[in-house]
Parts: structure tokens; C-alpha cells; sequence
């Protein structure tokens, strides 16, 4: 009896420990792995979740390594994304991997990971297999990948985190200059090579590190180093900010031979004011703008910031117009000036908003508005035969086209519902986004009966859509961003016209047809 009782706990003893692995690895994956065993479970889940990397393994053993780390990354994209697990060694599974066309067996590894997206095959995941890597890949599938992953980039210092930030400048004793960047931006883009060649050429002597600032995240580390555009570079020695590097066309030689001999920028030579300047024009203040009226029956003035590049490009015209109307005797009006950065009453009282802005004035009454008054023939011209300005023309929002106008209490509601959508985000005033508006409304009508693609336009000088195009990373007009049922895909960086437009959105309509066709193929 004794014997038989020692051998049945001898046996459980072993059962126990053949066991205890499996129920280890059990708890180490995440319960968001949803597991998959025949191809009606692989047809549901990609039908019904728009976002969904599959994890084939050779065999369970195979799986355990990946699966640990995919635990991770299904936590941390909760509600975003969706992870799923195919044991090909499975009899179960094994009729599904032969039909998806899947042999993890032939692998290195002995896995292999394809990605799903919008009810269709999207793309098998190439990217490093590491935790921010494939976080970044299921919350942007169609994004670039991270910097760090890029080979060349492999003696750049990347960080994530304030934390990692804070410690580093602590304990680095070595000069280094970081670049605070954004994944979109262009000049960033432009000058990582460069970057990138400098970090391998110094290494060991001196540190240089990317950072991604753009998340709302690091608001406060963007305003303590003064962070207001992308790409900002700060230098540190001993872990101590001391100035900027602005070369912004800089190539690795210029960032290798300035961080052997660095140096603060060049305070740049500050610029007289207009009001200094010998000028014809009258120069108005809060306190004698009144008197001045008082004094000119007819003048013409012209409210403007120094800082306006369309005042500046005014502003030779209209003093030479003043040159010739202020010194004549028998003239039909004064040209006069005010910067309303300066004397802000004035510029709060006549409710000025834009820059510049030309108002008439007529024993000493506000009387018209004038636009169209731009160069010295038309300001003259018009002084000696004042009339009403022409009807402001309509607005682009007011216009019947096929583009629709959103704003920032319909902009996710609008586009969630668009497979493909081309979004214009644009300032009125902007002579580049002019010249833009007709293509892009044309190429809009092309579309216009196909009722999964829109073209939309966001003011951002209006009301709350100031802030939406700041979290679109609007930085300049226009900018044209594609979405893909609401979520951003990219830039649009073409040819801004009718044929530019319109072939960029048959070309993203065909990659996605292709992606469906290919499904529909191995499921």
C-alpha cells in the first residue's frame, strides 16, 4: 500500500512538473491575445476589428518568446489595436496556415507576423521585434518607421521619456547636442543623414541625441528649453544647457567642426523701426492719432505689425505714393501709418485683426475699408476719386463646391466615416492656399458621387479650429494631410493641382483595392 501511494505521488510529481511550464507560459501571455484556430474565427476578427497583427508560430515552444513581448504591446494599445496568436503545429491550426499561405516553419525564428487592416491582408511586419517599435506600428501601420530603427542611425543617443531625458543630462559628462524633432517635419527629415554621419564620425568624444517632442506629453520640456519649431537643438556640457545650434542646412562636417569649437548664435542686428526710419508716411500713436484726424480731412491709414511680410512687401509702395500725396499742397488726401503691436488702443478701437489693414478716414470719421489698395498707382489713383470698395468676394466656406468645410466640433465624426479623405487646413489670407482653392475644388467635383472619398478644408483662423490644427501639427499653409477612416496616413507632398490631386487619390484607392484583392485570395 505504502508502494502504491509513493508511486502515485511520484507520477503526479511528474505530471506536475511536465505542466508547469505551460501554466508559467499561460500566465505570462496576456488575455488581449486572442487565440485563433480555424479560418471562420481568422475571417471574423479581421471583418470586425480594423487594426489586427497575427502572430503564426511553428509550434507552441516557438510562440512563448514572441508572445511575452506581444503581451506587452496588446496592453499597451488597448482599444487601438488587436493581437492575435495561430499555432501552425496545431492540428487545428495547421489546415488555416496552409491556406493563408503561411509556413513560420521556414523562418528563422520559427514565427511569423502578418498584419490585417480594414478587413483585408495589409502587410507582413518587418520591423525590429521590439516593444516601441511594434507599438508604434499598431498605433500608425502606415507610418515611417521610428529613427532609431534605421541602421545609420545607430551611434544617435534616442530617448522616450522625460525621465530618460532627466537622466541623461545627469549623468552624461561629455559635450552633446540634442535635437528635438518631430516625425513629420520636413527640415528634420532633411538634416538626420547629416545628424546620423556626425554621431558616427564623434563618437566616444561627443554625444548626439534625437528626441521625439512632438506628443502633448512634453509640452513642459518644450517650453522650458523654448522648443517653438522643429527641429530645436540645444547643446549641454556637463548636463548643463548653455545655447542653441542654428545651422539649419547644416551637413555633418559643419555639425562635427561646430561641436569642436561651439559657439552661441550670433545676436542678429536689431532692426530699425519703421517709425525711424526717413519716411514720407506719417507715423500715428494712441495719443495723437485723434489730433491727426483732426488735422487731414481725407487720409488714408494703413494699420500693420513689423513682423507681417505682406506689410513689408506694401511698404515701398505705399511711401512712395507718400512721397507724392504728403508733400503736395493741392493733394487729395495724407498717407499715414500705425503699429498696432505698439499702440494697441488704436488697434483694439478700429477692431483690427489681420495685417495689413487699410481704413479710410473722412473729417475725421471711419468710412471704408480698402483691401484691394495694395500698390502706388491704385493708392493714388484712388485718393483722387474715392469710392465704396467692391462686395468682398465669398468665402471658400460659403461657396457651393463639393469640399466640405469642417471644423472642429465635426472634424472625427466627418472623417471616420471616409475610406479616403484629402483635408486642406489653410488660412484665408494665405496667397499660397489661393492659389491652391480652385485645384483642389476641381478635383473635389471628380469625386463627388463616390461617397467613401472626400476632400474637406479646416479654416484655422476660425474660432476653436485654431487649436484642432494645432493638434493636426499644423505649422504652416497649407498643409494637406490624407486620413484613412479618420486617422491620419501622411502629407500630401505633390503637385498642388487638379491632375496632382487627383491621381494621388486614385494611386492610395489602389493600394487599398490591392490589400482587399490579396485577402480575399488567401482567405
Amino acid at each position: 500500500m505504502a508502494l502504491r501511494t509513493a508511486g502515485s505521488f511520484q507520477a503526479a510529481w511528474f505530471l506536475l512538473l511536465a505542466l508547469l511550464p505551460l501554466c508559467l507560459r499561460a500566465a505570462k501571455i496576456s488575455p488581449l491575445i486572442e487565440k485563433i484556430d480555424d479560418q471562420k474565427e481568422l475571417k471574423k476578427l479581421t471583418r470586425t476589428r480594423n487594426n489586427v497583427l497575427i502572430l503564426f508560430s511553428k509550434s507552441d515552444a516557438a510562440a512563448e518568446r514572441p508572445l511575452k513581448l506581444l503581451s506587452d504591446v496588446a496592453e499597451a494599445v488597448k482599444g487601438q489595436g488587436t493581437i492575435a496568436w495561430v499555432d501552425c503545429g496545431n492540428s487545428d491550426s495547421r489546415k488555416l496556415c496552409k491556406k493563408v499561405k503561411v509556413d513560420p516553419a521556414s523562418k528563422k525564428n520559427g514565427v511569423e507576423m502578418l498584419h490585417y487592416k480594414d478587413g483585408g491582408f495589409h502587410v507582413e511586419y518587418g520591423r525590429p521585434e521590439t516593444f516601441k517599435s511594434m507599438v508604434a506600428f499598431m498605433k500608425d501601420p502606415d507610418g515611417a518607421p521610428l529613427w532609431e530603427e534605421k541602421p545609420e542611425a545607430k551611434d544617435v543617443v534616442h530617448i522616450d521619456s522625460d525621465k530618460e531625458f532627466r537622466k541623461l543630462t545627469k549623468k552624461e559628462e561629455r559635450p552633446m547636442l540634442m535635437m528635438f524633432y518631430a516625425p513629420w517635419c520636413g527640415v528634420c527629415k532633411r538634416m538626420m543623414p547629416a545628424f546620423e554621419q556626425a554621431a558616427t564620425q564623434m563618437k566616444g568624444a561627443y554625444v548626439m541625441v534625437g528626441m521625439n517632442v512632438h506628443p502633448s506629453e512634453f509640452d513642459e520640456l518644450k517650453q522650458e528649453f523654448d522648443v517653438k519649431g522643429y527641429p530645436t537643438f540645444c547643446y549641454f556640457e556637463k548636463g548643463k544647457f548653455l545655447f542653441n545650434f542654428e545651422n539649419y542646412g547644416a551637413t555633418a562636417q559643419d555639425f562635427v567642426e561646430w561641436m569642436e569649437k561651439p559657439q552661441a548664435p550670433q545676436p542678429k542686428a536689431s532692426e530699425v523701426s519703421w517709425a525711424e526710419q526717413d519716411s514720407a508716411v506719417y507715423h500715428l500713436t494712441d495719443d495723437g492719432f485723434d489730433e491727426f484726424l483732426g488735422e487731414h480731412s481725407s487720409a488714408l491709414v494703413m494699420f500693420y505689425a513689423p513682423w507681417c511680410g505682406h506689410c513689408k512687401k506694401m511698404k515701398p509702395d505705399y511711401e512712395e505714393a507718400a512721397e507724392l500725396l504728403n508733400s503736395d499742397s493741392n493733394s487729395p488726401g495724407v498717407l499715414a501709418a500705425v503699429d498696432v503691436t505698439t499702440h494697441k488702443n488704436v488697434g483694439e478701437r478700429y477692431q483690427i485683426t489681420g495685417f495689413p489693414t487699410l481704413k479710410y478716414f473722412e473729417n475725421t470719421e471711419e468710412k471704408w475699408t480698402l483691401p484691394h489698395l495694395r500698390t502706388k498707382d491704385k493708392i493714388i489713383e484712388w485718393l483722387h476719386n474715392p469710392q465704396a470698395p467692391p462686395p468682398p468676394e465669398q468665402s471658400w466656406d460659403e461657396q457651393q463646391t463639393s469640399v466640405a468645410h469642417l471644423g472642429v466640433e465635426d472634424f472625427k465624426e466627418f472623417l471616420k466615416k471616409k475610406k479616403q479623405a484629402l483635408v486642406m487646413f489653410y488660412a484665408p489670407w494665405c496667397p499660397h492656399c489661393k492659389n491652391t482653392i480652385p485645384h483642389f475644388t476641381t478635383a473635389a467635383d471628380h469625386f463627388k458621387e463616390e461617397r467613401k472619398v472626400a476632400f474637406a478644408a479646416v479654416d484655422c483662423t476660425k474660432g476653436g479650429n485654431h487649436e484642432l490644427c494645432k493638434l493636426e501639427a499644423v505649422e504652416g499653409y497649407p498643409m494637406i494631410s490624407y486620413y484613412n477612416y479618420g486617422k491620419f496616413t501622411e502629407r500630401y507632398s505633390e503637385e498642388r493641382s487638379e491632375e496632382g490631386f487627383i491621381g494621388y487619390v486614385r494611386r492610395m484607392k489602389g493600394q487599398d483595392h490591392e490589400r482587399t484583392v490579396k485577402t480575399r485570395e488567401e482567405l
